[in-house]
This record gives C-alpha cells, structure tokens and sequence, in this order.
C-alpha cells in the first residue's frame, strides 16, 4: 500500500503544480461581473441611470415635435432600456466568456474581457457611454434640445475639420448599431443593423466609407473614449485590421492617411473621471498589433482604472 500511496500524493502534487492560476482568477471573476450586469439591469429598470433617463425625455420630445420620426427614435430610445444594444452586448459578451472559451486567444484574454465588462458595466461609465444615442436624439431636435456631455455639432466639426457623416454619426464605429461591410468595389462602409437602417432611410445619408470616415470623422464618445471598455477583443482585432489596410492602401497610392484611431477628436464638455481613464486606455489601443486587444499589454492598467476617482456629480452641462 505504501508504494500506491506514494503515487497518488505524486499525482496529487503534478495535478495542483499544473493548475492555471488565471483559470482560477476566471471562475472567481465571473459571477463577480456578472452580477455588475445584473445590477446595472436593475438600475437601467428603476431609472437611475442619469443618461439613460434624459433619452426617454429626449425621445418624448422629438416625437412631439416631429412625429414622422416615430419609428427612429423609438429604436433608440431602446437604449433606455435593458433591450438596449448597448446593455445587450454587455451580456453577450459575458456569455461568450463563459460558454465559448474558443473564441479567446487564451485565458489571460479571456480574464481581461471580464474586467473590461465589469468596468463597462459601472453605471456612470455606462451613463457617459450613452450620451452618444442621446446626442443623436438631439440633433434629431434641430436645436430644440442641447447636447449633453458634448459640444455642439458645429463646434466640434469645426474643432476637428471633421466631414459631416449625418444624423446618427455618433453611432458610426460602434459595434452595437452596426458594422464595416466591404462591397464589390473592395470598399469598407458601414451597414446599420437591424432598424437602425431607418437611419439612412428617414435622413437619405447616403453611405459612409471606411477611408473617409477614418480621416474626417468628428468626435464620439465611443471612439474617443469608451472603445477598450465597449468592445470585444474580437472586435477591436478586427477594427485595428481595418485601419491597417486602409492605410496600407494609401500608402499604395502615394496618399496620407490618418487613422481613425490615431488621436482622441475634441468633443467632450463633462464626463466622469473613470471615462477619462477609459480615453487613455483608447490611446494605447492604437499602438498594438492586429494580433492583440487594446489592453492585452498591460495588467496594471485595470488596476489604475478601477482605482481613478470617480466624478460622482450628475452633470447635465451641456453643449449649445
């Protein structure tokens, strides 16, 4: 029996120096992030989420004013809700930690998704992260009603030599409303999901290229500041592959490009100091290889994020 008690403290001893410490971290992390979805839910339902209150009384009042843009904003209103693409994303990409490991580089990549979503899912950052629907409710107003954490359009286009993309150019870039498509000429443009195509339909936008919208676009929360937090690794691989190619083409051609990515535009008026976080971690987004995510590279930028302080006032300074 000795012998045989032997192997199994051998076996015991291999199988414990064998475990995945991050394996570890992912199991005691996800039913932690997964309750900070449930929670933000729960706060989304009983409205007290500043942002997400403001779009139901911006889509009341657009609707008043222009009823023919019923159907539009009804959509975005949605982000109001737990229905909302934004608050659903959230939960997906809970999901495909837990239930699609394969989709991951690996466990590292994996563990920082589930603290990029738990950060996501902090109802002041979600808060900010709406006021890009909200500010497309009030251009929708023709100035009856003020932008919110943002200046004017004008203001920031003239800040940015930035090309108007339309009513709606806030949502552009955001994988919750849509994504690049190419077409048959080899062009990436962007194609709405879903009802949002009421965009294009009710406005007559007429389609946005990826080459034109990488130099020109002008400023959005999500772009310029929550990108890292609101984005899968999938996905940020993907718009870093984009940006890429497109500069790779042309250069081709002996023409400058300026990624979309290569500086935060102006735009911003009031937002949380944990958003502001979130924009330095977009900075060193853009710096990686196609092969990483955003905040694969450093572990103690987590650490710095969730430890800023947090801007805990309900500013509703606006643009005019």
């Amino acid at each position: 029996m000795q012998p045989f008690k032997v192997i199994t403290f051998l076996l015991i001893f291999l199988l414990s120096a064998c475990s995945d410490p991050v394996a570890e971290q992912i199991e005691i992390q996800l039913p932690v992030t997964e309750q900070r979805v449930a929670s933000l839910g729960q706060s989304l339902s009983s409205g007290q989420v500043t942002n997400a209150a403001l779009i139901k009384q911006y889509a009341q009042k657009v609707i008043a004013a222009k009823p023919d843009l019923t159907p539009i904003v009804d959509v975005i209103a949605r982000d109001a809700t737990k229905q909302g693409p934004l608050f659903n994303a959230l939960q997906d990409r809970v999901n495909q930690v837990k239930n699609m490991p394969q989709l991951f580089a690996s466990n590292e990549e994996r563990y920082r998704e589930l603290l990029n979503i738990f950060e996501a899912a902090d109802p002041i950052l979600f808060s900010d992260a709406l006021s890009d629907p909200l500010n497309v409710l009030a251009d929708m107003s023709d100035g009856l009603l003020p932008r919110v954490n943002s200046l004017s359009k004008a203001q920031s286009m003239q800040a940015n030599s930035a090309q108007d993309f339309g009513v709606g150019e806030q949502l552009i870039g955001n994988p919750s409303y849509g994504q690049w498509s190419q077409g048959s000429n080899g062009l990436s443009f962007w194609e709405w999901y879903g009802m949002y195509a009421l965009m294009d339909n009710i406005f007559g936008s007429r389609r946005t290229y990826y080459r034109d919208w990488g130099r020109s676009r002008n400023y959005s929360y999500y772009n310029d500041f929550g990108r890292t937090r609101y984005s899968s690794p999938s996905t940020l691989r993907k718009q870093v592959n984009l940006d890429n190619r497109t500069r790779k083409s042309f250069e081709s051609k002996g023409q400058k490009y300026t990624s979309a990515y290569a500086k935060n535009r102006t735009g911003a008026s009031s937002i949380s100091s944990k958003s502001k976080a979130a924009q330095s971690s977009a900075s060193r987004f853009q710096k990686t290889t196609a092969s990483k995510s955003s905040y694969a590279s450093k572990s103690k930028k987590n650490a710095s994020f969730r430890n800023s302080r947090t801007n805990t006032s309900r500013s509703t300074r606006r643009g005019k």
